[in-house]
């Protein structure tokens, strides 16, 4: 063999492996997702059970319901989501808050009221909208 086709050869061997290592760092990549979707979809199922128990919590001030609600975002947390943290006084943001009801007020876009607690992804994506109630003059 000339010494040109072995360059050539050992050109196209780089090429071939590099292109397998990227392929499986992509399937890598596409199977994590894939099982986040998977994860997202029953998070989107499990939530409002979590409202149910929050509000459950307010009027009973029971030790076992405040246990399982403390197991539940501990849960969430270990999945990589958080809470919005919104409360009453908060500037409105769009991005992390969806207005249910408009109320007068003595100043605009004021969070007036905190209907459902929002969640998001710890890199940001938001996985549900605080549902808020918004002041306007």
């Amino acid at each position: 063999m000339r010494k040109s086709n072995i360059t050539d050869l050992r050109n196209q061997l780089a090429r071939a492996l590099a292109d397998y290592d990227n392929l499986r760092k992509r399937v890598e990549r596409e199977k994590e997702g894939f099982g986040r979707l998977a994860n997202l979809r029953l998070i989107l199922k499990l939530l409002p059970v979590l409202d149910v128990l929050k509000q459950a919590q307010i009027h009973l001030k029971d030790q076992g319901v405040a246990m399982t609600i403390g197991q539940f975002e501990d849960a969430l947390k270990q999945e990589g989501i958080e809470e919005i943290k919104t409360k009453v006084g908060d500037e409105f943001n769009p991005e992390l808050m969806e207005v249910i009801e408009v109320v007068p007020g003595k100043s605009d876009n004021i969070v007036s009221e905190v209907s459902l607690t929002g969640y998001r992804f710890t890199e940001g994506l938001i996985i549900r909208h605080a549902k808020v109630k918004v002041s306007k003059k």
